[in-house]
C-alpha cells in the first residue's frame, strides 16, 4: 500500500496535522487516524462506524456502488454458480480453491468431525420444548469451549485449521439438534455417508430408525436440487466483511476470549431481526399481506412518510446498487419454481412488491432494491425448512466467514483490544 498524506486543519486553532493514507487494491483508500487523539486532542465521531475501517483484511471486498461482492478475488457470482459451498470454505481458509484430493480430504475431515460429545448433547436436550433455535445454537456454541478449551491458546498454523474445521463441522449437527428441541422429537445423529449440505438436511427431516434416501424427485426424500439450493445459499452467506456479527466476533476475539465463544456473540449478533433475522420477517410480511390485490394498499403505506410500516426485503446498510447475492437467488428462484413447487401464492405477492417496487422513483430514487432476505426466505420455505430455522441456517453459512475473520485478526499485526470511545453529553 502506497503513503500519501491527509491533512487535517482545525479552524479553532489553525494548527494543521498530517495524516498518513493508506491505499486499498480494491474500493476506497482510507485515512490512518490511529494517531488522531494523540495529535489533535479529539476523538472522530462516526455512529454506527459508517465511515470507518476497523481493520485491514485479505478476505471479502465489497462495491456498494457497484454491487459487487468478491471472496478472496473471486466474483459471487463464480463460486455460486460453478464451486460448492465446501470448495468456498476450503479457499476461505485456505486463500485458494482446492485441488479434487484436497477437497475430498477437507470433505471427509468435516465428516467424521460433525458429531457432538454426548454431554453437549445433554445440555441441548436440557432446554425446554418451544425454545427457539438461534438460542440454543448460541449456548451450545458458547459451550463447545469447554469441550475444547485446548483452543484458547493456539500456538501454530496447523491447530488453528484443526480448530476452524472442527466448528464448520459441528455447527450443522448443533444447529439440526437444536431445531429438533425445539419441536420436542428425538434427535438425529449424522450420517457420515452424506455430503455437508445433504447432512444436514438429512438430520433436519429423518426419524430414528427410518431411511431417507438421496433421490431427483420425490416428496419425502432429499432430492438434489434441494442440495444444491441450500449449498448455493450457504454460499452467498458465507462471509460479508465487516457486518455487525463479523465485528462483534473480531471484538470478542480481540479480548483472547476462546475462539467458540466469540462466535456465539456471532451468533447472537446474527439473531437480530435487522441483521439475520430479516429473512424471517420478509414471510411473515407476505403471509400478512395474504393477497395480490393487497400489494398495491401495502406500497403506499411504505411510501407514507407518517407511516411506520416498511417493506421488508428491500435496501441495504452497504448496497446502493442491487445486491449481487439477490442476483443470484433471483435467478435460482426463477430456476425452482416450478421444481420445487414454490408456493404459488407467496411468489405471486412477492413478484408483484418487485414489480412496483424496481419501477416506483420512490424506492429507485432511495437504492431500495431487493436484498438477499427478499428473496432466502421464499426458497427455504420451498424446502420445507421452518421458519424458525431460517437465521440458524445464515449461521451455517456465515461460520467459515466468521472464523476465518477472527483467524486472520489474530495473525495480524494489528491484533489489539477493541476500544471505541465516546462523546460524553452527561452531567
Amino acid at each position: 500500500m502506497s503513503k500519501n498524506t491527509f491533512t487535517f486543519i482545525n479552524n479553532r486553532t489553525g494548527k494543521k496535522y498530517d495524516f498518513d493514507i493508506l491505499d486499498a487494491t480494491r474500493g476506497p483508500s482510507v485515512v490512518d487516524i490511529s494517531t488522531f487523539y494523540k495529535k489533535t486532542g479529539m476523538f472522530t465521531f462516526d455512529v454506527g462506524f459508517t465511515s470507518t475501517a476497523s481493520c485491514s483484511s485479505e478476505i471479502t471486498f465489497i462495491d456498494g456502488e457497484k454491487g459487487e461482492l468478491r471472496y478472496r478475488g473471486l466474483t459471487i457470482e463464480e463460486l455460486a454458480q460453478n464451486h460448492s459451498y465446501l470448495e468456498v470454505c476450503y479457499m476461505l481458509l485456505n486463500g485458494k480453491l482446492p485441488n479434487a484430493d484436497e477437497l475430498l480430504g477437507f470433505d471427509l475431515e468435516l465428516r467424521h468431525r460433525s458429531f457432538l460429545d454426548e454431554d453437549l448433547k445433554k445440555l441441548i436436550d436440557s432446554f425446554p420444548d418451544r425454545a427457539h433455535p438461534m438460542a440454543i445454537l448460541s449456548s451450545g456454541v458458547s459451550a463447545l469451549s469447554s469441550f475444547h478449551f485446548e483452543h484458547l491458546d493456539i500456538e501454530d498454523k496447523e491447530e488453528n485449521q484443526e480448530m476452524a474445521r472442527r466448528i464448520i463441522a459441528k455447527i450443522p449437527t448443533i444447529a439440526a439438534f437444536s431445531f429438533r428441541k425445539s419441536l420436542g422429537i428425538p434427535m438425529i445423529y449424522p450420517d457420515i455417508d452424506r455430503s455437508f449440505t445433504e447432512n444436514f438436511l438429512y438430520m433436519l427431516r429423518a426419524y430414528p430408525g427410518g431411511k431417507m434416501k438421496r433421490t431427483k424427485e420425490g416428496s419425502r426424500e432429499i432430492r438434489d436440487i434441494e442440495i444444491k439450493a441450500l449449498d448455493t445459499i450457504f454460499t452467498l452467506h458465507a462471509d460479508h466483511e465487516q457486518n455487525a456479527s463479523t465485528t462483534t466476533v473480531r471484538n470478542v476475539a480481540s479480548t483472547g476470549a476462546h475462539p467458540y465463544a466469540a462466535i456465539s456473540s456471532g451468533i447472537s449478533a446474527l439473531w437480530g431481526r435487522a441483521h439475520g433475522g430479516a429473512n424471517e420477517s420478509v414471510i411473515a410480511q407476505l403471509e400478512m399481506i395474504g393477497e395480490v390485490k393487497n400489494v398495491d394498499k401495502f406500497i403506499e403505506k411504505a411510501k407514507d412518510p407518517n407511516d411506520n410500516f416498511r417493506l421488508m426485503g428491500f435496501g441495504h446498510r452497504v448496497y446502493k446498487n442491487f445486491d449481487p447475492r439477490a442476483k443470484v437467488l433471483k435467478s435460482l428462484q426463477d430456476q425452482l419454481k416450478d421444481e420445487l413447487n414454490l408456493d404459488s401464492k407467496l411468489m405471486e405477492i412477492a413478484t408483484k412488491i418487485e414489480e412496483i417496487a424496481l419501477k416506483d422513483e420512490y424506492f429507485i430514487s432511495r437504492n431500495l432494491y431487493p436484498n438477499i432476505d427478499f428473496y432466502s426466505g421464499v426458497i427455504l420455505t420451498a424446502l420445507r425448512i421452518d421458519r424458525p430455522m431460517f437465521t440458524p441456517i445464515f449461521v451455517i453459512g456465515r461460520t467459515v466467514g466468521w472464523i476465518t475473520q477472527l483467524m486472520e485478526l489474530q495473525g495480524s499485526k494489528e491484533f489489539k483490544i477493541a476500544r471505541p470511545r465516546q462523546l460524553y453529553i452527561g452531567k
